[in-house]
């Protein structure tokens, strides 16, 4: 049976152990929260053999070259070292800017990072809390034009990570762990094509940088965004996307709530077969959006989505 070596642990494990289940088994305390590979909050680094990876391209070439792997994608072959991702050794410490709730449950935090960051509109960066609890969230800001780090952060369902959210002041200190790409960005290619962004709660968020890098950008194609909430009150934007679409007279914004969502999603058309499509939000939202772009006839190959993955416990 192979030997797992974590930290001071040596632990005996059965062939082919899911890696994440056998650390957590042992009562490592390693942070995880899809378990699909998306959010990356369990790395691990590798020091010594290599567990079976089912998931390899989730991480970079580089990243794999120094030994981190996902957990919960791994499982114990042979003997094997590893190192668990410490956020005050292998992050990035970042203080607050600001807060504040442009809705009752929705929080905007900015983060002043201790070195630059370079990232993409539409990245996810993993945010540690002072608890040791982490979550991944989408970059809300632009790089190059924001001098923070920005993120909207559901606080409406209990969690261990929004309760400390809510805690939180101007001042205060969190860890940025591993920075990634996730499913959506803006291709300088697209400028003369028509773009449609279409957002549930706070999948607004990348999409809001996005729709400002393609503005920057000089887009000419029409920009047409819709945004799904569950009241008027959680249009959380609302004011910021009117500013933008009274400057841009080729974007177009669309405020609805969950209710209106399917008589939307019945009508929606593309402006044409060029048309290319970023979609983020829950799994329900993002499959409701999908299946209508495929039926209106939107090919696959412009279909670009990030999906926000509840927490698997």
């Amino acid at each position: 049976m192979p030997e797992l070596r974590a930290g001071d642990r040596c632990l005996t494990v059965a062939a082919n152990a899911n890696l994440l289940d056998t650390l957590l088994a042992a009562g490592l305390a390693i942070p995880y929260s899809c378990r699909a590979g998306s959010c990356h909050a369990c790395l691990v680094r590798c020091t010594r053999g290599e567990p079976l990876d089912a998931k390899p391209e989730a991480l970079t070439v580089e990243q794999h070259s120094q030994g981190w792997r996902l957990a919960c994608q791994c499982r114990v072959g042979g003997d094997l070292s590893v190192e668990v991702f410490d956020p005050q050794r292998d992050g990035i410490p970042a203080r607050i800017h600001s807060l504040d709730w442009p809705a009752s449950d929705i929080l905007r935090l900015r983060l002043l990072p201790s070195r630059p960051l370079r990232y993409r509109a539409g990245q996810h960066l993993l945010l540690w809390a002072a608890n040791g609890v982490v979550r991944p969230y989408s970059l809300a800001s632009l790089p190059g034009a924001d001098e923070w780090l920005e993120f909207h952060i559901d606080c409406s369902r209990p969690g261990s990570f929004s309760e400390q959210a809510r805690q939180l002041t101007p001042g205060d200190s969190l860890n940025l762990g591993e920075l990634h790409s996730g499913g959506l960005h803006y291709d300088a290619g697209w400028q003369e094509r028509p773009l449609l962004l279409l957002a549930a709660g706070t999948g607004l968020a990348p999409l809001w940088g996005l729709l400002r890098e393609a503005l920057r950008q000089g887009q000419q194609g029409p920009i047409r965004l819709l945004h799904v909430a569950r009241d008027p009150a959680s249009h959380y934007l609302a004011a910021e996307l009117a500013l933008l679409a009274q400057a841009h007279p080729n974007l177009q914004v669309e405020l609805l709530v969950q209710a209106e969502l399917t008589a939307a999603l019945a009508n929606l058309q593309l402006a044409s077969r060029q048309t290319v499509a970023l979609v983020c939000g829950p799994p329900a939202a993002v499959e409701s959006f999908s299946r209508r772009l495929y039926l209106a006839g939107l090919p696959r190959s412009q279909l670009h989505a990030d999906i926000f993955l509840p927490r698997t416990l």
